[in-house]
């Protein structure tokens, strides 16, 4: 295929993913219907279902863009030298969430994709594999401050893993709904739950 028609049909793709993004920040995902995201994007039922086949996979493909963004970003700074300390990689992390959740920001729409997950085996299997990837890069960034001797050799940096990847969401939920969470203060509350071990400092 023609590589100007394949960035036509990927510039297609996004048009659709915008509209419908538009259409679940402004009505909600539960409440919007196919013939919504068909008149926000300005396309007939046909064109857009030659991209998509349902709801659910448009849905998937706004979780997509949201976790793809911020994983890549997460992954860049786990990757990075000097490895950063954890209240630093917390700050980071929560503001890159921040500015993904503003008035139009996709990552508005994670809580309500996590309760439609309960409901939805395919959705809650799309989340569930997102979920794993991030805390999979959690346990490496960990695997890395036990080399660097940040942590004792012997830290269970699975389950620690998991436990850190459970305060971005919290941090989302209090940022969204209470809207007095700054990801400094976060921060703040990170190093002092660590004050006494190695984690607040640099390799």
């Amino acid at each position: 295929m023609p590589r100007v028609s394949e960035e036509h049909l990927e510039r297609r793709r996004r048009q659709i993913v915008d509209a419908a993004r538009a259409c679940f920040i402004r009505k909600g995902i539960h409440d919007t219907s196919m013939q919504d995201i068909f008149a926000e994007a300005g396309l007939s039922a046909g064109a857009v279902y030659r991209y998509f086949k349902s709801k659910n996979e448009i849905i998937e493909a706004n979780i997509a863009t949201v976790i793809g963004d911020l994983h890549t970003f997460f992954a860049g700074l786990v990757h990075g030298d000097p490895l950063l300390p954890l209240d630093e990689m917390i700050e980071r992390l929560s503001s890159r969430v921040v500015a993904l959740s503003g008035e139009n920001g996709p990552i508005r729409l994670a809580p309500e994709a996590w309760a439609l997950a309960l409901h939805d085996p395919e959705l809650a299997k799309y989340v569930a594999d997102n979920v794993t990837a991030l805390r999979g890069t959690w346990t490496f960034y960990l695997r890395r401050l036990v080399d660097t001797g940040l942590l004792p050799p012997d830290t269970d940096v699975v389950a620690v893993g998991k436990t850190l990847f459970a305060i971005l969401p919290g941090f989302l939920i209090q940022r969204l709904i209470i809207k007095d969470f700054s990801p400094e203060e976060l921060r703040r509350g990170i190093k002092a739950l660590t004050r006494d071990s190695m984690l607040t400092l640099r390799a």
